[in-house]
Order: C-alpha cells, then structure tokens, then sequence
C-alpha cells in the first residue's frame, strides 16, 4: 500500500511521526507511529508535514521524500543506523544516502532525526511513497 507523505507529519514537543486520521476546523486527529495511540493536534501547535521538508545540498534543496528513497535503496529497504549511534556513524550513512548534503548547514541532531524517521517509516512498512506528481498533474487539469 502506498503512503501518502502528504499525512505524515512531525508535531513540535511531541515524539516520533504521527499519521492524519481526520481533520476539523481547528483540530487534526493523528495517530502516532510509536505507540498507535491517538491525538488531538491543535491549531495552535507547530505541525510540519513530510512532504514539505527538504535537506540543504551543495547544489538545490531535496525534498526528504527522495533522500528517503535514496535510504531506501541503500540499505535494500532494511533498517538504517540508529539515532542514537555516534555523530560519526551517523554522517558517514549521510554521505552513503546523499552525498552532496550540505555538512555546515546539516546539523548532527537533524541526521539523529532523519535516521529516525527513517528507521520508524522502515519498521511500520511505509517506506513506498504514493506518486507526488501524479497527484499534482491531475489537479492541474
């Protein structure tokens, strides 16, 4: 089944990715891909979806749906190193996924988190993103 990133977000204070059940007026229902619990996101909390965060490169900004892919292939869709591995081991699987990543602008916390991600993604199976650009081109006709 393919995933929507889209429905994928991150909620400021709160661990872990979260998938949107339903929405309201001013108030989301999210389920939490730790612990399948759910919750009620608040207008008023910092919610940042999947599919709207990219990773500084050398060149252009990559959205964090193709270094997924990328993290994907590398580690033949297993697992990736730990987030809580050394700062070391973490920025040398970087390079392997992305070499062009930009080292000064791409803090240690922000690999700790990418690495987490992707390793929560990669044990809940939702690593097989749903198409972005299909989604875009039928919205345009």
């Amino acid at each position: 089944m393919k995933v929507e990133l889209e429905k994928i977000i991150t909620v400021s204070g709160k661990p872990g990715l979260f998938k949107v059940i339903s929405g309201g007026k001013n108030v989301v229902i999210a389920e939490s891909l730790l612990d399948g619990q759910r919750h009620p996101i608040h207008s008023s909390q910092k919610v940042s979806t999947l599919s709207d965060i990219s990773m500084f490169t050398t060149g252009e900004d990559i959205p964090l749906r193709e270094v997924f892919q990328n993290a994907k292939q590398v580690f033949n869709g297993e697992a990736g190193p730990s987030h809580k591995s050394s700062g070391k081991d973490i920025r040398e699987a970087m390079i392997r996924v992305l070499p062009e990543y930009d080292q000064e602008r791409v803090y240690e916390s922000d690999l700790k988190k990418f690495f987490q991600w992707y390793n929560l993604l990669q044990s809940k199976n939702m690593l097989d993103f749903a198409e972005q650009e299909a989604e875009e081109s039928s919205e345009e006709a």
